[in-house]
């Protein structure tokens, strides 16, 4: 958590671009690919949800805000360490 959270949608929208384009860096917890891989899913597959998904504020656990990024097809959630580091933390397919 760092100053200024919980952040509205839109400005977490925008750190997320900044983390996928060259400003930044995308890291993936274990917990994370272990849950992708359950649900027949590929990093790509959750970087894509990253670009495209509806971003909603999720609440505030353990030592950080969470971001759920949501499509028809997938869920991602995911905290921020700073404006330039996005953290995966978990991922599902919906049903």
């Amino acid at each position: 958590m760092f100053d200024g959270e919980p952040f509205s949608p839109a400005h977490a929208k925008r750190i997320i671009r900044t983390c996928l384009g060259a400003g930044g860096v995308v890291i993936f917890t274990k917990h994370a690919r272990v849950e992708l891989a359950n649900d027949q899913m590929t990093e790509q597959d959750a970087l894509n949800v990253l670009r495209g998904g509806i971003v909603t504020h999720d609440g505030y656990q353990g030592s950080s805000h969470r971001y759920q990024v949501n499509t028809s097809r997938f869920c991602v959630v995911v905290a921020f360490d700073s404006k330039t580091e996005t953290i995966v933390v978990t991922a599902w397919r919906r049903s």
